[in-house]
């Protein structure tokens, strides 16, 4: 079984590396995770200049975020040592729906888990809901895990 898990280093994200190392995953399974760096938006009018290095710090801090995100899933998925099961991360750019479903096609995922922010209205709306989408457009079944508190 290929079990693609999508984290962001949110609350939420971790619930769902806290859910996917509890399970008794069976021999041969691999577990995958996902953190996808989102594209730049610039945060002033053209009128502003940006330092000369704002790019390449914006970059590199996304870089960073990243690591550490798969990092602390890596963490939660080894601490529970699966025997048999296989773990590897991946660190895609792009839009988060698309680089998740994309890498859970292009991988052959037979599960895609990803948290739930839990996010309604209007808060919905505007920043929409990553969760959603990949269960809605993806080829394999998905597991949205929403956080307890």
């Amino acid at each position: 079984m290929k079990i693609l898990l999508a984290v962001d280093g949110s609350d939420c994200s971790e619930a769902a590396a806290k859910e996917v190392a509890n399970r008794p995953w069976p021999e041969g399974s691999e577990i995958r995770v996902l953190s996808v760096i989102e594209p730049f938006i610039t945060p002033m009018a053209e009128a502003w200049a940006l330092p000369d290095d704002y790019w390449e710090e914006a970059d590199k801090a996304a870089k960073d975020h990243a690591g550490a995100t798969v990092d602390k899933a890596l963490a939660a998925l080894g601490a529970k040592k699966h025997p048999g099961v296989s773990v590897t991360s991946e660190i895609a750019r792009g839009n988060s729906r698309d680089a998740i479903l994309s890498e859970a096609e292009r991988w052959g995922a037979d599960l895609i888990v990803v948290g739930s922010h839990g996010y309604s209205g209007i808060k919905k709306l505007w920043l929409g809901s990553v969760s959603q989408a990949v269960a809605s457009h993806a080829k394999c079944s998905v597991e949205i895990v929403r956080k307890r508190d």
